[in-house]
């Protein structure tokens, strides 16, 4: 496995570190060098790693620049041929990086891999930010094999076949670091949440591959860069989901999203709202101020995904996950 390299983005996750690194330091096999990229943290990050860590490579950066930038300035002083991306906050059983690599290897238009992800609080259930594989649907919401929207499933196994999926969770993202680069990395622009899925669909337009592979499996904690019900990760969420839809989504899909989403986000700000969440509400009116203001950028970017390809995305489902929901269908199934 020479050639391949684990890098963990931390920003004040010292706390993180001293838990989670000396398990991804113990299952690392032979070859493989551990990397941890700091993000400018001003807590006890840097002297635990050199106190505690002195095998574990460091990357400093002068300060926070996110998940997105932080990586991609992170991976430009990183030689690897496969780069395996991971939260701080992930949990790695021995033999969870092997049949990852093997993925890659047997499988030359395979760009992207992930494992089945759990609950490290509840390990008989999947873990939110990718469970055992992300899809989206017609109107870009995202949702995995064991997790539709906040319903998440216990894992028996029912989905323990690899397959291709839609995008890999950037918790646990084992990539050729020869695609990411021909990409340019992550979307600078959209600083956390959602870029995994968007280099994911750049991925495809370029005629390759994503996969799961449930026979490596980690567990996450989450909640790590943005707390749930944060209005940090609202703004993202949704800024950043409209913001890929523009550049990545075929003239079709795109007219679609471009009718019909403006009513449902409105109807999720006016719920924050009835919730006594005016933060929440306002944090999607500045999601979709910041959206607008980008398109002559985001047309430019488009240009150049959509010219570039040579394939369509596979995996978007042709339907609303949000419907679905609804009408008590909580379960991924057979869905795709």
């Amino acid at each position: 496995m020479h050639g391949t390299k684990i890098i963990i983005l931390n920003w004040n996750g010292e706390g993180h570190l001293a838990r989670f690194l000396p398990g991804v330091v113990a299952a690392a096999p032979e070859g493989v060098g551990v990397v941890v990229a700091d993000n400018g943290s001003t807590d006890g990050s840097l002297a635990l790693l050199a106190r505690d860590f002195p095998q574990v490579q460091v990357v400093r950066l002068d300060r926070n620049y996110g998940f997105a930038e932080g990586y991609n300035r992170a991976l430009a002083q990183v030689e690897a041929e496969y780069f395996v991306l991971l939260n701080s906050d992930v949990e790695t059983p021995a033999g969870w990086l092997e049949p990852l690599i093997e993925t890659l290897e047997r499988n030359p238009d395979v760009a992207a891999a992930a494992p089945k992800l759990l609950s490290v609080a509840e390990p008989g259930r999947f873990e939110y930010a990718g469970a055992s594989g992300g899809f989206i649907d017609y109107l870009g919401y995202p949702f995995c094999r064991g997790r539709i929207l906040r319903s998440i499933e216990c894992d028996r196994g029912q989905y323990d076949d690899g397959r291709d999926v839609f995008w890999a969770s950037g918790a646990a993202f084992c990539c050729r670091a020869s695609v990411l680069r021909e990409l340019g990395g992550f979307d600078a622009g959209f600083f956390a949440h959602m870029e995994e899925i968007d280099l994911c669909w750049r991925m495809q337009l370029r005629g390759y591959r994503i996969r799961v592979v449930p026979r490596s499996r980690v567990y996450h904690l989450g909640g790590g860069t943005l707390a749930a019900g944060s209005a940090s990760k609202v703004y993202y969420n949704h800024r950043n989901n409209l913001a890929m839809l523009f550049k990545c989504a075929p003239p079709l899909q795109r007219a679609v999203v471009a009718v019909v989403r403006p009513p449902l986000d409105l109807c999720a700000a006016l719920s924050y709202l009835a919730q006594g969440r005016g933060d929440l509400f306002r944090a999607v009116g500045r999601a979709w101020r910041d959206f607008i203001r980008m398109h002559p950028s985001l047309a430019r970017e488009r240009r150049s995904v959509r010219g570039g390809r040579v394939a369509e995305a596979r995996g978007i489902y042709r339907g609303s996950v949000v419907l679905r929901y609804l009408l008590g269908r909580r379960r991924f199934d057979k869905m795709m």
